[in-house]
Formats: structure tokens, sequence, C-alpha cells
């Protein structure tokens, strides 16, 4: 993984940098495994977000805005009691261990000083989030509990002495010389990159494999020097962050990674590159874990019809028929007299080709029964025509649908989520939950999502057919612009503007093309008209408009200006 130890020296120093001495004065806990503490030091308020989700634990600084659940949980009440009004007096890390600390002294209920430590281990999906008391080295609480059960080295439970994890004994790359690499290493061993993640601490696969890159030809001249180069660099804080874009995979780190040839994005810090990299990453997790029935109703929707077409379809095919029973009842009225009750089958001249053809008949019929059961047919599959072609039609319009609501459970946060489902109970697809007693249930605000465009202009997007609707018949105004991607399931655009710069136009066109299917093409047409050009047929789906008078657009979404876009 990219945050090893080397890259947690790193933003330790960072945040040392930034937020010694300064106060935490609010702390929240929007969703269940991260924490925001929001710290006023050097003049200006910064936001630390501390994670300790399972695929993206992380802590840095952070521009991102979060949703506050309306109760705070247990342990963000605790944080508050222990933290709130606190200095911090110091941040470290232990060892060169995916561990920082952060050392706050306050004051209790009474008056006395306190001095506690928030222990941050990143360590995949064993990571947590811990309070001890510094005097006692007790566990206060932690984020996730670990019982003796599950652990018997160390148990991280409220009341515990806090327990390091094992140490894993190997070398400081800090400490280390040409002779201590050369003394570390096996070269006729083999697999140089993961001998120096073995004998180092804080070294992660992604860094050794650098080391070994610019090392060259790795032997006993080359590779001590590549590794004490690189590894003085982020001794010396020399630091390059930076991500690398390849088409399977984004990487980061804090130096250049020369060894992935991909396309490099620099940042002036680390946090603003961890912001950039995390952008919608652990929000869109959470989507997948709060929708992920949703998803898979959505998709079941579209499968059965997709499979109700093909079998009507198969009845259109039968209905083809109608034509031809209808012949044959006319040539079996015009042949009468050669025809008898009892024969199960007759040929015929077809008088209109001169073509014999062969009827089967059922022999307990007359001729004029037979005639008439085939009329029969011909007005059945007749009728059925019309019928089978509307239920083709309607069921095309529901797989547009939910096409269209599996493009937003894509891009949805997990307030869009929510709306999302409250239109499905709405349209009868799913069951509508009970509330208790006879209280109504509230109805939720519709909030929608705002960004500004280079010169200020403010643009309103909807993330779903809630707020699709919302934005574009009751916020916008009749002459403020309308975008929507052409022909392709996305979100309402609005820009709050009549006579918007074209630049403006592009900016929305681009959050458009973004918050759609096409979010990963290129050159994606956007269609842009006036609002008063823009229709919600009588009885139609939620989310579904008509315009007109359109003009169209060609964009390639960016997601770094979607960014710049919302900041």
């Amino acid at each position: 993984m990219s945050f090893d130890g080397m890259f947690t020296y790193a933003i330790t120093e960072e945040l040392k940098n930034s937020l010694e001495n300064g106060r935490i004065s609010k702390v929240h806990q929007p969703y269940k495994n991260e924490l925001i503490f929001v710290i006023r030091s050097n003049g200006a308020n910064h936001k630390l977000l501390l994670s300790a989700h399972p695929s993206y634990a992380r802590i840095h600084l952070t521009e991102e805005s979060y949703e506050n659940p309306s109760e705070p949980p247990m342990f963000c009440m605790l944080m508050r009691k222990h933290l709130e009004g606190g200095v911090i007096e110091e941040i470290g890390q232990i060892g060169m261990e995916r561990i920082l600390y952060i050392d706050v002294k306050g004051r209790s209920e009474i008056g006395d000083v306190t001095y506690k430590r928030v222990i941050i281990e990143v360590m995949g999906r064993h990571s947590n989030i811990i309070l001890i008391d510094r005097g006692r080295n007790m566990i206060l609480d932690s984020i996730k509990h670990l019982s003796p059960a599950v652990n018997r080295h160390r148990t991280v439970m409220p009341g515990q002495e806090y327990v390091l994890p094992p140490e894993q004994m190997k070398a400081d790359p800090f400490e280390a010389t040409e002779e201590t690499v050369l003394r570390k290493l096996d070269f006729n061993a083999g697999k140089l990159d993961q001998q120096i993640m073995q004998q180092f601490s804080g070294i992660s696969p992604l860094f050794a494999r650098e080391i070994l890159f610019r090392a060259g030809l790795a032997n006993r001249s080359s590779l001590p020097k590549s590794f004490l180069s690189l590894v003085g660099e982020i001794k010396q804080h020399q630091l390059s962050p930076a991500m690398i874009e390849l088409p399977e995979k984004d990487y980061f780190y804090i130096l250049p990674l020369t060894h992935l040839d991909g396309k490099e994005k620099p940042f002036s810090t680390i946090s603003e590159m961890l912001d950039r990299y995390y952008y919608g990453k652990a929000a869109r997790d959470r989507v997948k874990q709060q929708g992920n029935d949703l998803e898979r109703f959505v998709q079941n929707e579209i499968k059965k019809n997709k499979t109700k077409i093909k079998k009507l379809e198969g009845t259109l095919k039968d209905a083809e028929k109608a034509e031809k029973y209808k012949l044959q009842g006319e040539l079996i009225t015009a042949n009468m007299y050669a025809i008898k009750r009892g024969d199960a089958s007759a040929d015929v001249i077809n008088y209109y080709n001169g073509d014999t053809v062969t009827i089967t008949l059922n022999p307990q019929k007359t001729p004029s029964d037979n005639a008439q059961a085939y009329f029969q047919k011909y007005n059945k599959a007749k009728k059925s025509v019309a019928y089978v072609n509307e239920q083709i039609s309607l069921a095309e319009k529901e797989i547009a649908y939910f096409e269209n609501l599996f493009q937003q459970i894509e891009s949805a946060s997990p307030k869009d989520i929510e709306e999302i489902r409250e239109e499905l109970m709405e349209g009868g697809y799913l069951k509508k939950r009970q509330t208790k007693g006879n209280k109504k249930a509230k109805q939720a605000k519709i909030v929608l999502e705002a960004y500004r465009s280079s010169d200020g202009t403010e643009i309103l997007v909807g993330k779903n057919n809630k707020q699709n609707d919302h934005l574009t018949n009751k916020t916008a105004a009749r002459d403020d612009i309308w975008l929507h991607t052409k022909d392709i399931p996305g979100s309402h655009v609005v820009i709050r503007h009549q006579e918007p710069s074209d630049e403006t136009i592009l900016e929305a066109a681009n959050l458009a093309a973004y918050f759609s299917k096409a979010k990963g093409s290129s050159s994606v047409p956007v269609d842009y008209t006036k609002v008063r050009h823009v229709k919600k047929p009588n009885g139609s789906k939620p989310g579904f408009v008509i315009y007109d008078n359109q003009q169209t657009v060609y964009v390639t979404p960016d997601p770094d200006l979607v960014i710049k876009l919302k900041k």
C-alpha cells in the first residue's frame, strides 16, 4: 500500500507544522469509522480527517464537506467530552510504524488539567482510532473494539492498558548506511524488493520497487546508493507528492514513482493529494453498502423487462400470421364445395398468385366451422398486435427509467440513496416502511448540490429524480439555463443565470457529463436550453422531461474540474 511507514513519517511532519499548538474546537463523526476534528491553528480553521475505514484508512487535512448525523454516536460524544477545547501539544509517529499519535492537553469538568492521547493505527482492515489517558496508559474507548477472543496479544477495550501491535524487529531505514544495506541483503537470493521490505521497517512494496528501479542494474554498488538517496529525500523532507494515473488503477506517493509508466499529477501538499485521490472513494463504498439492495433490485427490473420484451417479440411474430389465417379462412369459404366433413386437410388454389396451398382442417368440424375457426384466429391475432406493441413500449420505458436510476445510484451520496429508495416506494416498486403509531413520515428537505463556475456563477445539480424534478420544476427560474446529456441517462443541471458566459456553459456541461452514464467517455454531447423550454409530460416518470430549442456542446468529463467547481 502507499500509506507505509515512510508515508506516515511525511504526513506526520506535515500535520505537526500545521496543527501543533492548535485548539480542537469541534469533533464530528460523520460515518461509522471516521472522525473530523476542527482545529483552530495559526489564525485559521483546519479540518483533520481521521479514518479507520477497512479499505481507505488514512489521516490528513481535508477540504471536503461531510454530513453529520442528527444524533452523534457514543464514541463521538466521548471524544467531544475529552478533547473539545483541548490544545494539541504534540503530533508524532511511533517508530517507523503506520501509527500516529496526537497528544492533547485539556481540562476536566471540574477544571483539572488532563492529558489525553489519540492514537491512529493505519493498518488496512485492522485500522483503529483509540483514545487513551496518557497518565495511566489506559484506553478510554476506541472506534473499533478488539476483545481477547479476537486477539490474544492485545485487547482494545475501554479500561484496558494500551499495548502496541507486535514489534517486527526490522532495521530503521533512517539509521542505515551502505554497509547496513549490504549486510541485510542477500544478492544471490534474488527478490531484492521483498528482502528490502522484510529487513527495513516502514517500506512498502511500492517504495521497494522504486528503489530497485532507480538502482538500474541492481548490484552491491548501485542498490545501497539508490536506497540511501530515496530514504534521504524523505528524511530531509524533500518531497514531491504526486498521483500516477494508469488505465487500471491510480497510485500516490510522496516521491515520484518513476517505475510506473503513467500520467503524473503533482500536488503542493500530501493532504491535498490524499483529498484528491480519495475523492468520492469512501463515499462510493458507503453507498455500495447502503444501496446494495437497491442496485440489485434495479438490475433485476432491467433484466426482467428485457426478458419480457423478448417474449412479447415472440408473441408479435405469431401475431404477424394474422393475414395468413384470414387468407386460409377465405380460401376454405371459396372452396366449400370441394371440402367435406372428415377431411384432415385440403389442397386449394390461392387465387391471389395461383399457387397450390395445403390448409390443415379439423376433421370433427364442417368446412364452414373450419373457415370460422381461421377467421377467429385472424381477429385474435390482429387484436393482440396492438396490445403487444403497447406492452413492448411500456417495457422499454421501464428499462429506460431503471437504467437512469442505476446511473444515479452509481454517482449517489448516502443521502441521495435514501431519496431514490423513497421514490421507488412512492412508485409502488418497493414496500413502504411502517411508521410507528399514526405519525406521518416527515418529508425530508431536498438539498441540491451546488457548484460555482470560474466567474462565480452558481450551478445546481440534481443527483436523483426527486432532486431533478425539484431543480427543474421548482428551483430554477424560467430563463435560467438547463443542461442534460443528449440521449444519455444523467443529472439535470441548471445555471442560475439568463446569459451565462461560454466558459460557464462548458463548465456546467462538464458537470452534466460527469454525473451521467457517459462519465468515462470522451466528447460527450450535452444539450442546453432555457428552463422555459423544458416540460414534464403528464403522468410521466419522476425525472423525465421533454425539451426543445436546444443547442449542443461536446465535452470530456474532467473530475479535477468537478472538484475545483465544488470548492
